[in-house]
């Protein structure tokens, strides 16, 4: 059953109306086909849906009015995600013209924070099937399984094993929520067509005993598999997916360092694909720098960077910040690192420490003395830049933020874990530390902070900015890879978005309501340089933007008439 000629539920826009197959209940069980109370009287005549909706026909603005009503009479966060969720089962068009319209109001509830809780219950509230579930029982079998999604064409494929969820460790089958919201923000920030977009749990067990205590779980009851058939299950896992949607791109999510490193390093090469932690976080990260270089009229080559964290989001926002300074002063790899200092769990991350070093860390270990704690560290480099990845809530003390000050003028402090909780520090904490001197960034959002009649925006750091626009460029110019060079590209991108007015208020990223077009500015971008470099495997199109926009995916509902299978 399906819309013929293969198309399924594509839904992409067309003149001409789309022709149905399934009649009746049918439909309205189909979230990708309903309308609800949408459906024109000639409609409901062709599709046998006289007498199964109210008789008066709803335009979707009207339909937009009642959805938002029962939002916001709703006040727990968690109820408001699962409210969501409901309308996501049951009408895709209009869940995703509600999240369009309302982007700035819904993104904490369907992405972080709140999905963070949502993640943490979610054999609780689980109520529909969305995506779909590999676990270790089905090695052998994975691309048969794929004959079960029945759509032929997939663009996007967000996967994650649930073993590093934000900054909440280890969830296991409960992770599935970071897949679902990821590819919920790729279609409204990004214009991806909801069907050609697939959410996959890896499910390779939980070292997480609650989880494994709790009989609600949904997932394998089983401590996490060995290296060996984890690897082996991964590994039948992307051949698959390049069986079944060969033009499809595998961004990989919350993987542990341990995996996101060598999953990265395997593939990025022989498959279209990313890791959002790694290389999606070092971007917007990037952008951000770019935009306190703007305020503070300097460069990144006269910082001196401090990370606190040493794990895949600081690796990869460091990397991605070495591209930027070597591009900006013709530095080489090496030299730009010198311009960097990491700190791990044991403290700062040198050559000769108190422990072996993992391997992604070993560009950065600095050739000093070993200082154990952040403050030391403060002391003995007088940063002009410190960059939070630690998952380490209110480590950037008073005592942090103010000897930060004392050695800069205008300090600039990134708070990057998420969710809230881990926060290193708030917007508020940071302005008021520096007497409204600090360029402040986080991963998760704060309200703007009012010191002294002036308003400070805090900028939020998030992955939002940068994820769809190279998802959708490179999946639409049909990419070999994604390299480096596209995210730098990105992060440049971003940061010449960001209006003078903007910057003087204080922060250091765009309006987020203007999402959509800086994905679409993005994606050209994306696409310009995959032509140029020979890696699209399409014909370049003569207005590279147009092509891009056209291409987008815009919530709105279809005219259906009802065909005959064939």
């Amino acid at each position: 059953m399906g819309i013929v000629k293969k198309r399924r539920y594509q839904m992409e826009s067309r003149d001409e109306p789309l022709e149905v197959i399934v009649r009746g209940t049918d439909v309205l069980n189909e979230p990708l086909l309903n309308k609800g109370t949408a459906f024109s009287l000639e409609e409901r005549d062709a599709l046998g849906l006289r007498g199964l909706v109210p008789p008066k026909v709803v335009e979707l603005s009207g339909q937009v009015e009642r959805v938002l009503e029962n939002y916001r009479r709703k006040t727990d966060p968690l109820e408001k995600f699962i409210f969501l969720t409901s309308l996501h089962d049951r009408n895709e068009t209009l869940y995703y013209k509600v999240l369009t319209e309302n982007l700035m109001e819904m993104t904490p509830i369907v992405y972080t924070p709140v999905v963070g809780a949502a993640c943490q219950q979610f054999g609780h509230i689980y109520r529909k099937n969305r995506g779909m579930y590999i676990s270790m029982d089905d090695k052998g079998h994975i691309r048969d399984m794929f004959n079960n999604w029945n759509q032929e064409e997939i663009d996007i494929i967000v996967v994650s094993d649930g073993s590093r969820i934000l900054g909440l460790g280890d969830l296991g089958a409960n992770g599935m929520g970071i897949p679902i919201g990821k590819l919920a923000l790729y279609v409204a920030g990004g214009g991806i067509f909801p069907s050609k977009t697939l959410p996959i749990l890896l499910d390779t067990g939980t070292n997480n005993q609650e989880l494994l205590d709790d009989p609600l779980y949904l997932g394998m009851n089983q401590q996490r598999a060995e290296d060996a058939d984890y690897y082996e299950l991964v590994d039948e896992f992307v051949q698959a997916v390049q069986d079944r949607w060969p033009k499809a791109l595998i961004q990989w999510e919350d993987f542990t360092n341990n995996h996101a490193f060598p999953l990265l390093e395997k593939y990025r090469d022989k498959v279209l694909c990313f890791n959002d932690d790694i290389q999606g976080t070092g971007a917007v990260a990037l952008s951000g720098l770019l935009g306190g270089m703007r305020m503070k009229k300097e460069k990144l080559s006269e910082q001196r960077i401090i990370f606190y964290g040493a794990g895949s989001a600081a690796v990869g926002i460091a990397d991605t910040i070495v591209a930027g300074i070597m591009e900006e002063s013709g530095m080489t790899a090496a030299e730009s690192r010198k311009l960097f200092w990491l700190l791990d769990s044991l403290g700062l991350v040198v050559k000769d420490g108190p422990r072996a070093l993992q391997a992604h860390k070993v560009p950065y270990a600095r050739d000093e003395a070993h200082i154990p704690d952040l403050m030391g560290v403060i002391r003995a480099i007088k940063p002009t830049i410190l960059v939070g990845v630690s998952g380490q809530g209110q480590a950037f003390t008073q005592e942090v933020v103010k000897e930060m000050h004392k050695h800069v003028k205008q300090p600039i402090i990134f708070a990057l874990s998420n969710p809230t909780s881990k926060s290193e520090c708030t917007a508020e904490q940071a302005y008021r530390w520096t007497k409204g001197q600090v360029i402040f960034a986080s991963g998760s959002p704060f309200d703007p902070v009012r010191l002294k009649g002036k308003i400070y925006v805090p900028g939020q750091g998030n992955n939002m900015f940068i994820f769809p626009g190279v998802g959708l460029g490179a999946a639409l110019c049909q990419a070999s890879k994604v390299t480096d060079a596209m995210f730098y590209m990105a992060a440049k991108t971003l940061a010449e978005m960001v209006t003078e007015e903007e910057l003087a208020l204080g922060t250091v990223y765009p309006d987020l309501r203007k999402i959509r077009k800086i994905s679409a500015t993005i994606a050209t971008a994306i696409c310009r340089m995959a032509f140029d470099e020979g890696l699209a495997g399409i014909a370049e199109p003569e207005d590279i933007r147009k092509f891009v926009k056209t291409n987008m995916y815009t919530p709105e509902y279809p005219r259906y008439v009802a065909a005959t299978e064939s």
